[in-house]
C-alpha cells in the first residue's frame, strides 16, 4: 500500500520514477498493440505521423496529411493537459499530483474500448479517424506523466530514446580501458543502463500481453488496463483524503 502511495507522489526518487515508468511502459505497449489491431498503425509515437505529414504534402494527399496533423495535435494536447492537471494538483496541495492524469487516462481507455468494439462490429471506417485522435491524446497524456515525474529522463510511449541510451551504455560497458596514457577510464552508467533496458522490456511485454489479450478477448481487454491505472491513481488520492480528514479535528481544536 505504501509503495503505491509513493508512485504518484510529488516527492520523487529514482527508484519510484523507474517503478512508475515500467508500469506505464507496459500499459503503453499493450494499448499500442490494440491500436494496431484496429487501425493497422502504431499511435504511441509521433515520428511516423511527422513523416506522414511530409508524405501527404508531397503526394498531395489531403486526408493523409490531416490525419497525421490531427494525431500530433492530439498528442500535444494530451501532454498539455497533463501539465495543467499536475500544476492544478500542486496548487491544491494534493500529494498525489500525478494521479489525476492517470484517472483521466483510465476513463479514456474505456472510451477507446467502446469505439474499437463498435468499429469492428460495424465494419465502418468512420470510427478510424476519431480513434487515431483519441489514442494519440491518451499517449500524449501518459508520456507527459512519465516525463514530468522524472524530470524528462523517462519516456514510456516510445522507445527510440531508450534504445539509444541502452546502446550507448552497452558500448561504454564493453569498452576496453587500456592501462596507461593518463586518460580517464570509460565507465558505463549502470542506473541508466537498467532504466533504459527495463523500460524497453516492459514495453515489449505489454505489447505481447496486448496483442494476445485484444486478439483473444477483443476490446474488453481495455478493462483490466484501465482498472490497473485506476488502482494506481485512486489509492494515493484516497490515502491523501483520509489523512486530511484525520488532521482536520486537530486543526479545528
Amino acid at each position: 500500500m505504501r509503495r503505491f502511495l509513493h508512485l504518484t507522489n510529488r516527492h520523487r526518487a529514482p527508484s519510484v520514477n523507474l517503478a512508475l515508468g515500467v508500469l506505464l511502459a507496459f500499459n503503453a505497449g499493450a494499448v499500442n498493440a490494440g491500436g494496431f489491431l484496429l487501425l493497422q498503425r502504431y499511435t504511441s509515437h509521433m515520428t511516423g505521423f511527422a513523416s506522414q505529414i511530409a508524405d501527404g504534402l508531397a503526394l498531395k494527399h489531403p486526408s493523409m496529411t490531416a490525419t497525421a496533423v490531427g494525431a500530433i495535435v492530439s498528442f500535444a494536447a494530451g501532454a498539455a493537459l497533463t501539465a495543467a492537471l499536475v500544476n492544478f494538483a500542486r496548487r491544491q496541495g494534493i500529494r498525489a499530483v500525478y494521479a489525476l492524469p492517470l484517472v483521466l487516462e483510465a476513463a479514456l481507455l474505456m472510451s477507446f474500448g467502446l469505439m474499437g468494439s463498435l468499429a469492428l462490429s460495424s465494419g465502418s471506417a468512420h470510427y478510424f479517424p476519431p480513434t487515431v485522435l483519441l489514442l494519440s491524446f491518451i499517449m500524449g497524456l501518459q508520456n507527459a506523466v512519465g516525463s514530468k515525474s522524472s524530470g524528462g529522463s523517462i519516456r514510456t510511449t516510445h522507445m527510440t530514446g531508450n534504445v539509444t541510451d541502452l546502446g550507448m551504455e552497452l558500448g561504454k560497458l564493453l569498452y576496453w580501458n587500456r592501462s596507461g596514457g593518463g586518460a580517464r577510464p570509460v565507465v558505463s552508467d549502470k542506473e541508466r543502463l537498467q532504466r533504459s533496458g527495463g523500460l524497453l522490456l516492459a514495453f515489449i511485454a505489454g505489447g505481447i500481453a496486448g496483442a494476445t489479450g485484444f486478439q483473444s478477448a477483443g476490446f474488453i481487454f481495455v478493462v483490466p488496463l484501465a482498472m490497473a491505472l485506476l488502482l494506481l491513481a485512486a489509492m494515493p488520492l484516497f490515502g491523501v483524503k483520509t489523512r486530511r480528514l484525520k488532521r482536520q479535528p486537530a486543526s479545528i481544536s
